[in-house]
């Protein structure tokens, strides 16, 4: 299948006491990217401007600046998510199909290893700095595994609820993952590597993306059914909820300009400002590209980068595999 990718980055103007966003926002840059296969997560490396794109059987690492493919690292089974451990210079990449996470390092792009996981469908994956541990949430096993990158082996699994989709750290011992088949949230603590709470998300169903304001202490999960539900992440009490373009896959939350950033299969961006921790308004259904259902946030420049494809049908040949930049200027 041929496929073209997309990214798109949106830059916002910063303050917290600040107007919603004008409505100006719109796709500035196209790149196409190429090349076969679907794609999942992606992950963005601020240091270097790389951004990893999980695309099946390889990794496609894209510089954001230019649009160009660095470099495309071979060799994964199903590759769902990468997480990024900066101390140690490696990336972490789950495989569905093969349950293990692949070992990349940074340096020379080059798979170094494998980790054999316990769980099957080893899907969404972060680095929580609180513990030094990678965390993969097995999806078809309804559980978490904990990886010292360090020692480079599995220490132990988390049972959860339900089906684990996106997870946050926030860096204090705490994980929170949404339980995409519950409409449910879960609270880990990574300390004792077990679940604290489990708390509702009604009326969402399906949740998938997942972000945290940590200075607030507020989630923001995105729903198949089209809401956005924001979370005390302290007590678990639903404190908003806002509709949403349906079928999102990820959500990413700007501190410095205070703004949540939804993307959906539907092909678009939603902007939502945040008044302040409990209160919430959406300023804009930026366009992009039907499919560009996940999406990465760089803290530094403010930009979105999505990927989508034109013609993304499930079961049938793709085109237009495209990177997409959204700027308000």
């Amino acid at each position: 299948m041929a496929w073209v990718l997309t990214l798109a980055c949106m830059v916002v103007a910063p303050s917290w006491a600040a107007a919603p966003p004008s409505g100006n926002y719109r796709v500035t840059h196209q790149y196409a990217l190429g090349g076969s296969g679907g794609w999942d997560y992606l992950t963005l490396d601020p240091s270097t401007n790389r951004l990893f794109v999980a695309r099946d059987n390889r990794v496609m690492v894209v510089d954001t600046k230019s649009g160009k493919v660095v470099k495309e690292i071979p060799g994964m089974k199903h590759a769902h998510g990468v997480a990024l451990v900066p101390d140690l210079q490696r990336a972490y990449v789950t495989n569905g199909d093969a349950n293990d996470v692949s070992v990349v390092d940074l340096k020379t792009l080059a798979v170094a290893g494998s980790i054999p996981v316990g769980g099957k469908d080893p899907d969404a994956i972060i680095y929580d700095s609180a513990t030094s541990h990678v965390l993969a949430m097995n999806g078809d096993s309804n559980s978490i595994s904990v990886i010292d990158p360090r020692l480079g082996k599995e220490l132990q699994t988390i049972a959860l609820a339900g089906n684990p989709e996106f997870a946050t750290s926030d860096g204090h011992g705490n994980v929170y993952v949404n339980l995409e088949d519950k409409g449910e949230l879960a609270h880990i603590d990574t300390r004792a590597n077990a679940v604290k709470q489990t708390w509702s998300l009604s009326p969402c169903e399906g949740p998938t993306g997942l972000a945290l304001d940590a200075v607030n202490q507020r989630l923001f999960s995105v729903c198949a059914n089209g809401w956005l539900i924001v979370t005390d992440a302290g007590s678990g009490h639903q404190v908003a909820r806002l509709p949403i373009g349906k079928a999102p896959d990820a959500v990413a939350y700007d501190a410095r300009t205070h703004t949540v950033f939804s993307s959906s299969r539907e092909g678009v961006l939603d902007v939502i400002h945040q008044v302040d921790k409990d209160h919430y308004s959406s300023a804009k259904a930026v366009p992009t590209l039907k499919s560009a259902r996940t999406l990465a946030l760089d803290p530094a420049s403010h930009e979105i980068f999505l990927v989508g494809a034109k013609s993304a049908v499930k079961g049938k040949p793709v085109s237009g595999f495209t990177m997409l930049v959204v700027d308000p200027h």
